[in-house]
């Protein structure tokens, strides 16, 4: 089936997907239940201790080697690492029409960027190995649309190659159809897709034409409506879809929408700098000193 990221299609195939679903989520399993270690991990994480993250996720995915959310937990911390320390995460890159369209200034971290490369394909190898057995494992399906969304949003913002997160964009739409028509509350899967989708859907229309060649295409409304899901019922994404939905609400001129996100995060991580900034420059306030993240 040839697939298309418009909006109507995507409901179609999520109505469709239910009916094959299987019955019940496995208690056991990491990518649609709430891990303790795992959680822990992702809240350190988005209070930007990036260090003990990583020692959670490894604790975590050292008991459990099989299991591909590990490694896609370690690939979404120094993605989201990253993005932080680019200055992606923020409304100054966001609302700059250059930055945001040509993606950041110089090169990403070398070493960051090779980490998280290599926790991408040992996720892309458990998630094959586990598909060999099953083809329609929900885990499976999760690691590779999540690998390949967070590979095209690495592509797009940090390496600015858009002719290959077009590519993984399409590769990580596949999956992640495969992965809701099992498992149609997988809400995570929908946030790298999301921000993909945005960020194309906003590149220029000389641009985006070039890119239809490649049979697919971002769309931005798309894009904050997948990101809405997973605000909406996501686990552990759901602050990432939040800051990313709240960002572009800005860029969209949708300031209750994007007022009430970081309000919400400011709340959720109150040690943090960074969402109680950008919630105070949504409201039009000064930042103090000790805001500045």
């Amino acid at each position: 089936m040839r697939l298309r990221l418009h909006f109507a299609a995507t409901l179609l195939l999520l109505t469709a997907g239910v009916c094959g679903a299987r019955p019940k989520i496995d208690a056991n399993s990491p990518a649609f239940t709430s891990v303790p270690e795992l959680a822990s991990g992702f809240h350190s994480l988005y209070l930007q201790n990036f260090g003990e993250a990583r020692e959670k996720f490894a604790a975590w995915e050292s008991q459990h080697p099989e299991e591909p959310f590990g490694e896609v937990a370690v690939a979404a911390g120094y993605l989201f690492e990253e993005l932080y320390r680019q200055g992606v995460l923020s409304s100054d890159f966001f609302l700059n029409e250059k930055r945001f369209l040509k993606g950041i200034e110089g090169k990403p971290d070398p070493a960051r960027m090779k980490n998280f490369q290599d926790a991408i394909q040992q996720a892309r190898k458990l998630a094959r190995r586990r598909l060999a057995t099953d083809a329609r494992d929900p885990e499976g399906l999760f690691a590779l649309a999540m690998s390949a969304g967070m590979e095209s949003d690495a592509d797009m913002i940090l390496k600015k190659e858009h002719i290959e997160a077009l590519k993984r964009l399409k590769e990580a739409n596949e999956h992640a159809n495969l992965l809701l028509a099992e498992q149609p509350d997988a809400s995570d899967a929908y946030v790298a897709l999301g921000a993909a989708n945005y960020i194309i859907g906003s590149l220029s229309g000389g641009k985006r034409f070039m890119l239809w060649f490649g049979g697919i295409h971002g769309d931005k409304k798309l894009g904050m409506d997948q990101l809405g899901r997973t605000v909406e019922k996501g686990l552990y994404l759901q602050p990432y879809a939040k800051i990313l939905l709240a960002l572009a609400a800005r860029r969209e001129k949708q300031d209750p929408l994007a007022q009430k996100l970081l309000r919400e995060l400011s709340e959720e991580f109150p040690e943090s700098p960074l969402y109680a900034a950008e919630y105070a420059k949504a409201m039009g306030r000064p930042i103090p000193a000790e805001m500045h993240p």
